[in-house]
């Protein structure tokens, strides 16, 4: 079924794809491609044939790969299955999806885009602008998801006047996790002030528990560091720094305080901070090698993964200064439109996407909240209501996610976060010095904003 209303751009599509990168690039994008493709292929293998096979299938590309996302999208997958369509799943290892943004834009430069694929944040319009998304109006318009969806999730699925994805949860990423069996067996309560936590480190280390597990990978620095530029200033100057690519904002002493405040907390990790994948800086919090965690939500859902019980062996509060703001980053399926030949299983999807009984099972696995304004609340933990409660007072308690692509293109992301991965493993580096290079860039970006 061809919608008429779609329009195709491969031109723009090959030089926004391409831009001006070099052939080597390229190549390594293809290499990652095959192994994507090969990670498919393998699932296939593995799978036993079925002499009933489905009369349609999806191929979808994300990056959800630990056990609670694996339960999260076994939930697609079956309720898929009872349409008779077949998931076919593509997924790509890495934590924050570094690797399948490079997977995708390669499928999508070699002709072989898939039918649905995990996109997060602003890049919806960029994809969407050059033609490549499928317009899921008829499937929103008759569902209501105007009125369903919170007013943030709304603006971000809808581009132009046309819905151009369907959103799956909200992520709130200022938790502070912690061991509430150490906790309670040290006769410790949650920090809710930077001066109970550091109260409570100095009797954790005494105990000879670690007090913060933290991995040095670059974009879990960048999560707890962006977390802590929410503590310090609200969302207003948040907004400012990580939307705005306000120069002077990077200069302020609210920048300052909360690049101290990074280094401060370095002084409560297990020495030398090694580099490790999330998952595993979860199981230090679940084992009791580490007492405190701060990260989005989905750890929430590899800790019920793995048969832990909130408010029993773990729980959660807001990190310190933060109790009121929700800093978030919203999971979404997107589906591209192709030859349309795929326009009916794609806009089913959809539509299960945004039924009830999958928001609920699907954000209870991943650690999220529904999307819906007024969810099933009773089936939510205490967490959870946490992040909702949050959420739900409105966009000016609200901070999109720089690290997961919330706040600004790639371009930005990545340049503030490889400085803020510097000025954490370099202990040289003053305040002073970071700051004046973030301003720098924000300068150039600006610049470059205005020539486009």
């Amino acid at each position: 079924m061809i919608d008429k209303r779609h329009v195709n751009n491969r031109g723009g599509t090959q030089a926004w794809l391409t831009g001006s990168r070099s052939w080597i690039v390229l190549f390594a994008l293809g290499c990652l491609l095959k192994y994507a493709i090969g990670i498919a292929g393998a699932a296939t293998v593995a799978s036993a044939p079925n002499p009933n096979q489905p009369a349609a299938a999806l191929q979808v590309v994300h990056w959800w790969t630990s056990a609670g996302e694996r339960k999260a999208v076994d939930v697609l997958a079956s309720k898929l299955a009872e349409e008779n369509i077949q998931w076919r799943d593509a997924a790509i290892p890495g934590g924050a999806g570094l690797g399948a943004s490079k997977v995708l834009k390669s499928m999508v430069l070699a002709g072989k885009a898939p039918e649905a694929t995990q996109l997060n944040g602003i890049v919806f319009g960029e994809w969407a602008d050059l033609g490549l998304l499928l317009e899921l109006d008829d499937v929103a318009t008759p569902g209501g998801w105007q009125k369903l969806l919170f007013p943030t999730v709304w603006s971000l699925v809808h581009n132009r006047g046309h819905v151009v994805a369907a959103p799956l949860g909200i992520h709130r990423i200022n938790n502070l996790f912690y061991n509430k069996k150490i906790f309670d067996r040290l006769g410790l309560t949650a920090p809710k002030t930077w001066a109970e936590f550091e109260r409570v480190a100095e009797k954790l280390k005494h105990a000879g528990v670690t007090p913060l597990a933290q991995s040095s990978e670059a974009w879990q620095v960048a999560t707890l560091f962006e977390t802590l530029v929410l503590a310090e200033s609200g969302p207003a100057y948040y907004r400012s720094l990580f939307v705005d690519l306000n120069p002077g904002a990077f200069g302020d002493t609210r920048m300052t305080h909360a690049l101290q405040r990074l280094r401060t907390l370095k002084a409560w990790m297990a020495q030398p901070v090694r580099e490790r994948p999330w998952p595993e800086m979860t199981r230090q919090l679940a084992d009791g090698d580490a007492a405190m965690f701060v990260m989005g939500d989905w750890a929430k859902g590899e800790l019920l993964a793995w048969g832990l019980t909130t408010d029993q062996e773990f729980s959660c509060v807001a990190v310190p200064g933060t109790a009121d703001y929700h800093l978030y980053s919203v999971d979404t399926l997107a589906m591209f439109a192709g030859d349309y030949s795929h326009q009916t299983a794609q806009e089913k999807l959809a539509q299960l996407i945004m039924s009830q009984p999958v928001q609920s099972a699907y954000n209870q696995a991943k650690g999220a909240i529904s999307v819906w304004r007024s969810p099933a609340l009773s089936k939510m933990d205490s967490c959870a209501r946490s992040s909702w409660s949050a959420f739900s007072k409105g966009s000016a308690f609200q901070a999109p996610s720089l690290v997961h692509r919330m706040a600004a293109d790639e371009t930005a992301k990545d340049a503030i976060v490889a400085e803020v991965h510097r000025y954490f493993v370099d202990d040289k580096m003053s305040e002073s010095d970071i700051q004046r290079r973030l301003v720098s860039i924000a300068r150039s970006l600006s610049k470059t904003g205005k020539q486009e």
